[in-house]
């Protein structure tokens, strides 16, 4: 339950007296006319009087009138769709009330629309009773009559004519009917009833009606109305204490205040609502000297949740929208409640610092990005202003896309305003708008903060990445956190980085020659060139054993044993890198270059000369500078059987 008490009141409407447009005298046609019902549509607003007389007053403020009943006018039913009036009124005394159809696409020349339908209302009671409500659907195919006895009769066919149709009696009830609503929906067709004691709804699509009750109380007359489809086609009823709203299968929400409400009506996403102030407004005296009472009208913003204007008015006898404006029938003068521009309500709610409101407000009226950027960017100065930085960081992550993000990152560069920036950061970062320097400094802000956690949530559990690796992995190696650097160069294959860090700051020379192995033929082989020496003099006995891999035939370590292309059908494909190109990896290590060379001619007989005459030198050396005889009788060996294998004359 909302009390409306708590809600803000502004003045986004303008009370204006309806004057002439030619002498700007104040409009008197609806003087000495005693109007007993009024309604608007198709470009005019019509009124019925106690005489039987219809009026028709246009846009330029000319009125019209024709005798449509001997007594009284006392239902009018303008149709939305069709240029088509309803309307019921007496004749004769005592008997029951005759409704006619008007079909305003059809005048004579005296401007009278062609009455194309006259039918009794017929009452479900054997009694004439008076007529309490009445209501037409949109594809004038039903109407609707409610009575003073409580019943309701439904009449079903073609509207504008009496032939064919069918008439039946679907509710009867003690109390007066007090409002009478269809609602369509996409296979349905229903009837709001409500009387002085009861809500109800029927589904009148099939033969028979069927009722389900909404509620054990009701409203009074003229307290109905049905909502627009921004707060979803309701049936809205008020009473002393409440506004309710309706759906079809039961009660929704209320707006609690109290007070006698005489009348509802529905404009453009508003409730209006005529009653009696609890306050004691002076009444007004007439140039003939009669007192008038004051009657409030208030018109709420049902969304928005704010009283959109109140203001009172001497005797209301009804409101009407038409010409794209509201109007109030007070007394016997016509009022006029232009409602002001979308910007200048803005401003004015600007003036007052009520920001949240302003962009409630702009959102249902549809406002542009660009306007709502605007807001937001108002209410995040103002916040930031104010000290609030949590909240105006709120607002400036909505600007993201449109305000340029330096605007927002100068203001939080203090240090103690670290957290806002960080959020801001994020959320550049997850609408993929952040560039290198943002990346660079939403890292740099985990870092100082030692938030491990986000650390670990920006960079190994994303799915999808959001910012620039390298830059990220820069970052991450300078801040001394290695680990998120060599999983990001791991995970998108930034090769030289991993291996950097993983031999320059780590000094894993494992790890790091282990990420070779997995690479593919041409990344081990540039990588290894790379990196050969400084791995050949930490771990001599598993870089050989690399490169004898990838001398001859590599396959990276972590390869399936058959390819597609071998289960194809294919011939494998054989990767062998120059062994001669790797000779001086060894430079250091005269006994894993032997160990390397010796492999090569053993596996490739036809290694290059470079190779046999390397390993030749080596031999000769180490026979000139050992001192066991047998090693040496090896050595010689060795370099006679190599000697078959090269031309010794290039030796000298």
């Amino acid at each position: 339950m909302a009390f409306l008490q708590q809600w803000r009141r502004f003045n986004f409407f303008d009370k204006e007296v309806v004057k002439h447009p030619d002498t700007n005298q104040i409009y008197d046609k609806l003087k000495g006319i005693n109007i007993s019902v009024c309604t608007s549509g198709k470009g005019q607003i019509i009124v019925g009087d106690y005489e039987g007389n219809l009026y028709f007053i246009d846009r330029n403020l000319q009125i019209s009138s024709f005798p449509a009943y001997e007594q009284v006018v006392t239902q009018i039913f303008q149709l939305r769709q069709h240029n088509v009036l309803v309307t019921i009124g007496q004749d004769e005394s005592g008997i029951n009330p005759v409704i006619k159809v008007w079909n305003f696409d059809k005048v004579d020349r005296m401007g009278i629309p062609k009455c194309s339908r006259i039918t009794r209302a017929l009452p479900g009671t054997m009694n004439p009773s008076r007529v309490t409500a009445l209501s037409v659907s949109d594809n004038m195919n039903m109407m609707a009559v409610g009575f003073e006895d409580g019943t309701v009769t439904l009449i079903k066919g073609d509207v504008t004519v009496e032939r064919h149709s069918k008439t039946k009696t679907i509710h009867s009830g003690g109390k007066p009917v007090t409002g009478l609503y269809f609602r369509h929906t996409q296979r349905n067709t229903y009837l709001f009833v409500v009387t002085e004691n009861m809500v109800l709804s029927y589904n009148v699509t099939g033969k028979d009606a069927k009722k389900e009750v909404l509620d054990q109380h009701g409203c009074s007359q003229r307290c109905t109305v049905m909502s627009d489809s921004t707060q979803d086609c309701q049936l809205i009823i008020g009473r002393h204490d409440a506004v309710y709203f309706y759906h079809l299968d039961g009660r929704g929400p209320c707006l609690a205040f109290e007070g006698e409400k005489r009348l509802l009506h529905w404009y453009r996403g508003y409730l209006i609502v005529v009653g009696k102030d609890s306050k004691n407004i002076p009444r007004v005296q007439t140039s003939s000297g009669q007192t008038r009472h004051m009657d409030i009208v208030t018109v709420y913003d049902i969304q928005n949740k704010f009283i959109a204007y109140s203001g009172p008015f001497p005797e209301v006898v009804d409101v009407v929208c038409e010409w794209g404006s509201l109007y109030v029938i007070a007394g016997d003068k016509l009022f006029q409640l232009p409602e002001k521009d979308t910007q200048t309500k803005l401003e004015m709610l600007f003036k007052k610092n009520l920001y949240v409101v302003a962009i409630n407000l702009a959102k249902s009226q549809h406002y542009d990005e660009d306007g709502l950027v605007d807001i937001f960017t108002q209410y995040g100065d103002h916040l930031y202003n104010k000290g609030d930085h949590d909240g105006a960081i709120g607002q400036y992550i909505r600007t993201i896309g449109n305000l340029e993000p330096s605007y927002v990152i100068r203001k939080f560069l203090d240090a103690q305003r670290i957290h806002n920036l960080t959020a801001y950061l994020q959320a550049l970062h997850t609408k993929s708008l952040a560039n290198e320097d943002h990346t660079t400094l939403l890292l740099n802000c985990y870092t100082k903060l030692k938030d491990n956690t986000k650390l670990d949530e920006f960079i190994m559990t994303k799915d999808k990445v959001d910012f620039d690796v390298e830059t990220a992995i820069k970052v991450c190696r300078q801040a001394g956190y290695y680990k998120h650097a060599l999983f990001l160069a791991e995970k998108h294959d930034q090769h030289d980085w991993y291996l950097k860090i993983q031999l320059e700051d780590i000094k894993d020379w494992q790890k790091a020659l282990q990420y070779i192995s997995r690479l593919n033929f041409e990344g081990a082989e540039s990588n290894m060139k790379k990196y050969g020496k400084t791995l050949m003099s930490e771990v001599p006995t598993e870089t050989t054993e690399l490169l004898k891999s990838l001398c001859t035939d590599y396959k990276p370590k972590d390869a399936p044993i058959v390819d597609q292309d071998m289960m194809a059908g294919g011939i494998p494909t054989v990767n062998r890198a120059a062994a001669e190109e790797f000779i001086h990896i060894f430079v250091n290590n005269s006994r894993k270059l032997m160990e390397f060379l010796e492999h090569m001619t053993t596996v490739q007989p036809n290694s290059p000369e470079i190779i046999y005459n390397t390993l030749l030198e080596l031999y000769l050396h180490d026979m000139a500078h050992e001192s066991d005889s047998r090693l040496q009788v090896r050595l010689e060996e060795k370099s006679m059987n190599l000697m078959q294998h090269i031309d010794v004359s290039k030796l000298w």
